[in-house]
């Protein structure tokens, strides 16, 4: 669950029709040998030299083909981009990674981040890739212009015309996402997994996934149980929480997040709110209304909302070590009216994407170069996804009582991120039905012991879904309780690290329901 700028929520909310066929799924058996599958079932990984600024000279790049349409394999093709560092010791095989999102990108992921891997070079290729529709695979997108569709739905209070704008919009993302857009979802997502194990050459997978990536993980192993090797699910999310809940979750535990962040604020001379840290939260909230009415202007050439500042903190909140880089860009807005901060700290996300439609449905879709991937495709992706993987579809009446009556637990959750995911409300309106696959059929999984990572203090996937997960997993999950923050707990405690690693590399699991200490931050 990847918490995203408003902005993106509402231009990926409005990505087009999506119809994602349940039928003809796999048997972990069959599955190379269905008719017109095979030949994706038979292609080799070529390995060469990632090209591109920033790109580590150890890391290797390459591509899998796996049909567009699983239920169709003949009426089209797509590439999926991986990328790899090879395993320094003796080679068991490959272990892929998937960093979340939905929407993640894989390879910038591991380009950046890869010193966090090297541990399991010692047994592995560590893999990773850009799922369908994300990154250089086929990337989805809602193309120049949407931002004016999806301001409105953002901020405006009547929620009937919120609709006409989420419906609107929808037809914008269709014409620039192409033909990959209805077979987007983590059910052929998790079937692309397996065509990329056997061009890898590996009997089971072997994975590890963060947030996001847990649910494709368990979707596999419902899938591919025989396939399924040593699997970890990091910062586990939900199975069975509609998206009203899941919002509503999800504004809880940011909020949580932020009191400690406003709490570690007012213990610091620089903190811009002062040093009474129940005072320094109310100002956050009045800090946002004001922008909200009125904004300030970006780097960017947009206004910044309280709605953008919103988002922002929301993602700094994930970890600990972004507090210090938050603080400080919080102060040059409090102090100057300067947003140059918040947006470096975002990335310039809020850019609007500059694309032309597709036109025509073309028999194979290739890479496209990493310079020219959308600058919204990551919130496009991630509500295509979402809604693709959600039965969920209340009429516009329905929707409008569901808005009245959330509004007021939306605010008594979180005063500053109530009505930031209040709109998660509104972001599959108008669309075909997803599957029920995952709420109906990814349960009481029989594939070999699993490893879930639940953190105590996660603001985005609260640990009751690791323990609600385990559950539905059944008797092949085993639960390690981080007792730290943060979301996700490999990259923040040395403790998960170990036992993940310990886990992948040699089998070796913790007891179910033993936990890791919180990391000694007060040096922090």
């Amino acid at each position: 669950m990847l918490s995203v700028h408003q902005r993106f929520a509402v231009v990926g909310a409005a990505t087009a029709t999506l119809t994602l066929l349940a039928a003809g799924l796999p048997t972990a058996a069959t599955a190379g040998d269905e008719p017109g599958l095979s030949r994706f079932y038979r292609q080799k990984v070529a390995w060469s030299a990632c090209e591109g600024d920033g790109m580590p000279k150890d890391l290797q790049c390459g591509k899998v083909t796996v049909p567009l349409d699983y239920a169709h394999p003949d009426r089209g093709s797509l590439d999926l981009a991986l990328a790899r560092y090879r395993a320094t010791g003796r080679s068991r095989g490959s272990v892929l990674l998937n960093f979340g999102g939905p929407g993640g990108a894989g390879i910038p992921g591991l380009a950046a981040g890869g010193k966090d891997f090297m541990g399991l070079t010692n047994g592995y290729d560590v893999v990773t890739f850009d799922p369908r529709g994300v990154g250089r695979s086929s990337p989805v997108t809602c193309g120049d212009g949407a931002d004016e569709i999806f301001g409105a739905t953002a901020t405006g209070s009547d929620v009937r015309a919120a609709l006409k704008a989420v419906k609107k919009a929808a037809d914008t993302c269709a014409r620039h996402s192409g033909a990959v857009l209805p077979h987007i979802g983590t059910v052929n997502a998790a079937r692309d997994l397996d065509v990329m194990r056997q061009a890898l050459g590996d009997k089971k997978l072997n994975y590890l996934g963060f947030s996001y990536g847990t649910r494709l993980g368990a979707v596999y192993a419902a899938q591919f149980p025989k396939k399924t090797g040593r699997m970890v699910l990091d910062g586990v999310d939900t199975l069975t929480e509609p998206i009203t809940e899941q919002g509503l979750t999800g504004a809880e535990g940011q909020q949580t997040a932020l009191d400690d962040f406003v709490t570690w604020c007012a213990k610091n001379m620089a903190c811009p709110f002062g040093q009474d840290a129940r005072s320094a939260g109310e100002q956050v909230v009045q800090l946002v209304k004001s922008l909200d009415e009125e904004p300030v202007p970006s780097d960017y050439g947009q206004d910044f909302t309280g709605q953008d500042l919103v988002g922002v903190i929301g993602q700094a909140l994930y970890s600990k070590a972004m507090w210090p880089v938050l603080e400080q860009a919080l102060s040059l807005l409090v102090q100057d009216g300067d947003t140059h901060g918040l947006t470096q700290l975002y990335g310039g996300a809020s850019l609007p994407a500059t694309s032309t439609p597709v036109r025509g449905r073309p028999k194979h879709s290739g890479l496209v170069d990493a310079e020219d991937v959308p600058l919204d495709n990551l919130p496009a992706a991630l509500m295509a996804v979402n809604c693709a993987d959600d039965p969920d579809r209340p009429s516009a009446d329905q929707v409008a009582r569901q808005v009245a009556g959330l509004r007021a637990a939306y605010e008594e959750a979180s005063p500053v991120f109530g009505r930031y995911r209040l709109a998660q409300v509104l972001m599959c309106y108008g669309r075909p039905k997803g599957t029920d696959y995952i709420r109906e059929k990814v349960r009481h999984v029989p594939t070999a012991k699993m490893l879930l990572v639940g953190t105590r203090g996660d603001p985005a996937t609260p640990y009751r879904w690791t323990e609600e997960t385990a559950r539905r997993l059944g008797s092949s999950a085993v639960v390690l309780d981080n007792k730290g923050e943060g979301h996700t707990g490999y990259a923040s405690s040395k403790c998960v690290h170990r036992k993940v690693d310990d886990f992948l590399l040699y089998g070796s699991l913790p007891a179910n329901g033993s936990s890791c200490a919180p990391e000694n931050t007060d040096g922090f």
